[in-house]
């Protein structure tokens, strides 16, 4: 075989050797960032598959379960009547949001100690985008016309030629 032939055989395997790298990386990649949305029912009815797989889990936070250390975390979170522990161990401190009665999201795992080991912590306050209820500070009279935009806005003043 000649140089120039085997100086093409090399490039070639290393070639390959870097795609399949490449492709490995990728496909654990995609593999690590899936997640299932799942709720508390749906979680309690998995069975032993809940463990072995990375989930979501939205609630609201019971009021009062809150007991925080740093950026450790735990709490319960509550959907109709079922109930589950989660412990969140995250980097990050969770939202100003998250507090008694919120919408929370967590994304981690489920443990077979029956809690919910979080990695990441999502919350928003409902009533802070609800529509102003009637007598609330900033709202309109009660039976009060509702305002379009051109009443909103200032008027321009206009031009006399």
């Amino acid at each position: 075989m000649s140089s120039q032939a085997k100086t093409y055989l090399k490039f070639g395997a290393a070639s390959a050797a870097i795609l399949v790298l490449l492709s490995y990386l990728a496909y654990t990649g995609v593999q690590d960032s899936k997640s299932y949305y799942v709720t508390i029912t749906e979680l309690h009815k998995m069975g032993d598959g809940a463990y072995s797989k990375r989930l979501r889990v939205a609630g609201n936070v019971q009021p009062g379960s809150i007991h925080r250390a740093g950026t450790h975390v735990q709490f319960v979170l509550v959907e109709q009547d079922q109930n589950l522990a989660v412990d969140y161990t995250g980097t990050e401190a969770p939202p100003d949001t998250f507090k008694d009665e919120s919408q929370a999201l967590a994304d981690g795992n489920f443990g077979r100690d029956g809690v919910f080991h979080a990695k990441q912590l999502q919350a928003k306050c409902a009533s802070k985008y609800a529509p102003q209820q009637p007598g609330a500070p900033g709202a309109a009279p009660a039976g009060a016309p509702a305002k379009s935009m051109s009443q909103v806005q200032s008027p321009t003043p206009s031009r006399a030629d």
